[in-house]
């Protein structure tokens, strides 16, 4: 399945980072969609619908907020070895993209470097649509509205479809603020002292709360053999975004760095709006795989906490 992509993960257990590298060594029509109002992202303008290159190399999904984003360093380094990148003339230089999430809380302080990224490339392999915490999502928790002590960890998500030779996945870094839905339900998220959900969008709407002490960004990857134009791919990637809106409440905050790409590699015809309808609830799906295999680090509040939260929502009921 999507044979023309190769994925690879370097993984750093110990300070809680890495990244994931999502290679097309002879390019495919790339395009994003960036809404959160945090980014950290690299080569983004450059996929804008009128630029001049719409061939794109490798996305590279990583932690490390902004000093994650070396990672893309050391994968043009391995796609230059092997000859592989837009043609400049002389040289070939190769397209990289990527955003990188804030993780630097989690455990240690640390981020995916130069050679974290080249190794993640090295490594790369077909059909690798591995779930787990790995690559970039080591660190990824949500739930952070009260801080860390009350994050949930998430995994890499994944979600892979096909149909009449048509053929998608979705690769998220799932690092949200919120928690994670199903059908307007909270399916993980921080537990009030009872063990039930508490929700981060109550707590946030209630007032009187500061500013969150954490960061956070979901970042993805739409991985297709369908022919997009780069217009097009830049409208998927924003479709996307509906997606992110039915799996984690809230979603798109101040405080989020969200970032959606694509990448086709142009093999099958598919009408546009086909994958209109599908990709907002592929990507739902897999943000919602990013939760189901996962530990908690602690996520239940204090009961002080918690009765003082009681008290507020009695006032405004």
């Amino acid at each position: 399945m999507l044979d023309k992509f190769k994925i690879g993960h370097y993984t750093d257990s110990v300070k809680g980072t890495g990244c994931t590298v999502i290679l097309c060594e002879d390019g495919a029509v790339g395009g994003c969609s960036i809404r959160g109002s945090s980014p950290a992202t690299r080569e983004t303008d450059l996929l804008k619908t009128e630029k001049t290159v719409s061939s794109v190399n490798a996305v590279v999904l990583s932690g490390g907020s902004a000093f994650g984003l070396e990672a893309g360093s050391g994968v043009m380094d391995y796609l230059y070895e092997q000859g592989k990148g837009y043609n400049a003339g002389k040289y070939r230089v190769p397209i990289v993209v990527g955003a990188s999430i804030y993780d630097l809380e989690y455990k240690e302080f640390g981020y995916p470097d130069k050679s974290a990224g080249y190794e993640a490339a090295k490594n790369a392999k077909a059909g690798n649509f591995e779930r787990g915490v790995i690559g970039g999502a080591s660190g990824a928790t949500i739930s952070k509205l009260l801080g860390m002590p009350t994050a949930v960890k998430t995994s890499l998500g994944v979600q892979t479809y096909s149909l009449n030779g048509l053929e998608i996945a979705v690769i998220m870094l799932v690092n949200a603020l919120g928690d994670v839905i199903k059908d307007g339900e909270i399916i993980v998220g921080a537990l009030d002292p009872n063990g039930k959900p508490i929700s981060m969008k109550k707590i946030f709407t209630m007032g009187g709360i500061d500013e969150p002490k954490c960061a956070n960004t979901t970042i993805g990857c739409i991985l297709t053999n369908a022919k997009l134009t780069k217009a097009q791919a830049n409208l998927l990637s924003d479709l996307a975004h509906d997606g992110f809106a039915l799996a984690l409440s809230p979603s798109h905050t101040r405080f989020d760095g969200d970032a959606m790409f694509t990448l086709a590699s142009g093999e099958v015809d598919v009408a546009f709006d086909t994958l209109g309808a599908i990709i907002p609830d592929l990507t739902a799906r897999a943000i919602q795989s990013s939760v189901t295999e996962t530990d908690p680090i602690e996520t239940r509040i204090s009961p002080m906490m918690f009765k003082l939260f009681q008290k507020i929502w009695k006032k405004l009921s």
